[in-house]
């Protein structure tokens, strides 16, 4: 079992940075694939970047390519999500979330391939 919490969110102008943090615990973390989702208000959850188990494999949603990074520190338990170059419509709650399956080469994308959660934290974006 994994429990997931996320800090980092605050309120931001176009064009700055912030860096998302999810801090894990239990024994399967540094075995599980995570992601990170938004949900912005009135839509629906969204896939934004993974990073596969052993941080050899990430994917991003193409809205993020080339401003997100996501990263992981397996001996801290932490997921990073960098995200640069900010603008309004990445406002939204962020999410991390571990994979289901365990040490998956691949990155799902769907939320149900996902079955631990953090609570979200707020991210917006003025202009």
């Amino acid at each position: 079992q994994v429990q997931l919490v996320e800090s980092g969110g605050g309120l931001v102008q176009a064009g700055g940075s912030l860096r998302l943090s999810c801090a894990a615990s239990g024994r399967t973390f540094s075995v599980s694939g995570m992601g990170w989702f938004r949900q912005a208000p009135g839509k629906e959850r969204e896939f934004v970047a993974g990073i596969s188990w052993n941080g050899g494999t990430t994917v991003y949603v193409d809205s993020v390519k080339g401003r997100f990074t996501i990263s992981r520190d397996n001996g801290k338990n932490t997921v990073y999500l960098q995200m640069n170059s900010l603008k309004p419509e990445d406002t939204a709650v962020y999410y991390c979330a571990a994979d289901r399956f365990l040490r998956r080469i691949t990155i799902p994308r769907r939320l149900n391939e996902y079955d631990y959660w953090g609570q979200g934290t707020q991210v917006t974006v003025s202009s």
